[in-house]
């Protein structure tokens, strides 16, 4: 047992170590009209049956305010030249990796920016306001309409002016029609009623109506 244990650790120790590297993927996302895809996901997906590209298969960024997003991985150089895709918003960019170009790029970095081909979603405050814009025609509408129909009469011209038509009510004595406002001089003129008399029984008449309102 002590013989074959010797020849492993020295071929452990022999063996040159696979070191992994930090590998940064940068770059700014935008729609197809170039304005910047904000506050969203790039996520890191593989071509199916490419199992050395599964390790790396859900590193994500978010991207700033601004559209920037910045993704870093680890590789090695048995994955120089393998293909990694960028997918943002369903739409997929592929990025072949290249270690030496990152070791000589500007602060170890590649830059692959992104466009996508399908333009952003409407904003919820365009959209609010356009509600606002449909409902505020529609109530318009209603009340113009309404408005017309009115002053197509003669009592809704007069109510338009002012002019508000009397309200009328019965006579307790006769069963006439009269305005309100003339009740008391129609049951003293046309039924010879005292004054007090008159004010009262007009009084009953006017308290009959407001109890019915009321109601």
């Amino acid at each position: 047992m002590r013989r074959l244990l010797i020849p492993l650790l020295l071929i452990v120790l022999l063996t040159p170590s696979v070191q992994a590297e930090t590998y940064r993927i940068t770059g700014k996302a935008t729609f197809a009209d170039r304005t910047p895809v904000t506050l969203d996901y790039v996520y890191v997906q593989c071509i199916p049956g490419d199992f050395a590209c599964y390790q790396y298969r859900g590193a994500q960024s978010i991207t700033d305010a601004y559209g920037y997003y910045s993704i870093m991985i680890d590789v090695t150089e048995d994955e120089d030249d393998l293909d990694i895709i960028l997918n943002l918003r369903g739409e997929n960019f592929t990025h072949t990796i290249d270690i030496q170009a990152h070791r000589n790029s500007n602060n170890n970095q590649m830059v692959q920016d992104i466009q996508l081909e399908q333009d952003p979603p409407p904003s919820g405050v365009f959209l609010g306001f356009g509600c606002f814009i449909v409902l505020f025609t529609l109530v318009f509408v209603s009340v113009l309409m309404k408005t017309g129909r009115r002053l197509s009469t003669k009592q809704g011209r007069m109510e338009f002016m002012g002019m508000k038509q009397a309200k009328m009510l019965t006579c307790p004595t006769c069963k006439q029609m009269v305005a309100q406002h003339e009740l008391v001089m129609h049951l003293i003129v046309e039924h010879d009623m005292e004054a007090f008399e008159a004010g009262e029984l007009a009084g009953k008449v006017m308290r009959r109506t407001w109890s019915s309102e009321e109601e």
